[in-house]
């Protein structure tokens, strides 16, 4: 019998949509399910945006010449496409768009009375739950992250590499793993007892309460269910690398170090498997980095108000930048996994909250985006006063994935001509 992908259990005005069933797949995807491509999604944010005249090309389509950002990643053209015009619609100019970066969450400019909604990597995250130890690494090289949850919460952000590689590699002492297993299952205990308080608070509750009591719910579920993955993943050895852990960088300045520390992890975390859903937040910070030739805070030298001074040696910056990319993706190139290269099963997609940090602009976001299959290898332009939302990429990286979506954030359907 062939069952529709859509198909819902109705009841008494509910509906509820089935799990993927055997016999809603395509014979050909049902067969191929055993040998699925591992796909991985990483989302980097540079809060500070990037010069544009140094990251834009002049030319569209594939006979672009290099711009000087580019130029760093000469040897990766036919890995990436680089696409200009785009924003998020009704996300107002002002560092606060770091919020929606990857929600497309309405105004966060407003502050009183935003809530957010979920990341794209959460979102991707509900759906391949429990096919890795983490279902997603929400990373930061200072404070907030970018991932969100289905109620608009900030996902907890991991600051220090260490930490990060202690939970992906390192066992523990025995001691260690028993307290551990006693914490998931006591958090399992609580989640049932509130859970049977709540229900029984229900009856006597408004309209209102009642709509607060079901997300509530949902989100019970979702821990549930993140307990449970856990549980399963704790009782199996973690993988084994042969490197030292990270020394976390200390200096709250150093863009560049703190960056490639991530990097190498965030390859190893690939590379194992550990997670296929990686955020990384860079550095945003008003001191002054050290790199040769820049003397001056980043945050002024993003605000640099057309002085061609700062507009100088924002360029070394962003040009030291732009080689950490470098070596994260040949680091990625190099790693091969069933016959393809780590890149081919990786997309990246690097752009920042600002467009032009110097105007506090979000029209125009710089957008990067490399590997995981697509075909590449092009400037792909739209008109920034009458472009797709940037969700509509989202929508096509959600696809590249495996997952079944429609629509995400402001999306009205996929990228044309990526």
């Amino acid at each position: 019998m062939k069952i529709h992908r859509r198909t819902f259990l109705r009841s008494t005005g509910v509906a509820i949509a089935l799990p993927l069933l055997d016999a809603m797949k395509p014979r050909a995807q049902a067969a191929n399910d055993a040998v699925k491509t591992k796909r991985r999604m990483v989302c980097i944010n540079t809060p500070l945006g990037v010069h544009p005249a140094n990251f834009f090309p002049e030319q569209t389509g594939r006979d672009y010449t290099l711009s000087p950002y580019l130029e760093v990643l000469k040897d990766f053209r036919d890995d990436f496409t680089v696409v200009s015009g785009l924003s998020h619609p009704d996300v107002g100019p002002s560092h606060d768009s770091n919020q929606s970066f990857l929600t497309a969450a309405p105004h966060p400019e407003r502050r009183a009375g935003f809530r957010n909604s979920i990341s794209l990597d959460q979102f991707a995250a509900e759906h391949l739950l429990g096919e890795t130890r983490f279902a997603s690494l929400s990373l930061s090289c200072e404070g907030s992250g970018l991932s969100w949850t289905r109620s608009g919460a900030p996902v907890p952000t991991e600051s220090w590499p260490s930490g990060v590689f202690a939970k992906l590699f390192l066992e523990g002492r025995p001691d260690e793993v028993a307290a551990q297993a006693r914490r998931l299952q006591d958090g399992k205990s609580v989640l049932d007892a509130v859970r049977e308080q709540s229900r029984r608070l229900r009856p006597g509750l408004g309209v209102n309460d009642r709509e607060k009591l079901d997300e509530y719910f949902t989100s019970v579920r979702e821990l549930e269910q993140r307990l449970a993955q856990a549980e399963a993943w704790s009782k199996r050895p973690k993988p084994k690398v042969d490197v030292k852990p990270p020394q976390n960088v200390m200096n709250s300045t150093d863009l560049i170090g703190k960056t490639r520390v991530w990097f190498d992890l965030m390859h190893l975390a690939i590379q194992t498997d550990s997670s296929r859903l990686l955020t990384l937040q860079l550095l945003g910070t008003s001191g002054v980095p050290p790199i040769p030739g820049v003397s001056q805070g980043h945050h002024d030298l993003s605000h640099h108000g057309k002085d061609p001074a700062k507009i100088a040696q924002l360029k070394a910056l962003e040009i030291e930048k732009m080689k950490t990319l470098r070596d994260f993706f040949t680091q990625l190139k190099q790693t091969r996994e069933e016959g393809e290269s780590l890149l081919d099963r990786t997309m990246i997609f690097f752009s920042s909250n600002l467009a032009d940090a110097s105007k506090h602009s979000v029209k125009n976001m710089p957008v990067l985006l490399t590997g995981g299959g697509f075909k590449h290898g092009q400037h792909l332009a739209f008109d920034e006063n009458n472009h797709p939302p940037l969700s509509n990429l989202f929508v096509s990286m959600l696809q590249q994935m495996g997952i079944e979506a429609d629509r995400f954030g402001s999306s009205t359907g996929t990228l044309t001509g990526l």
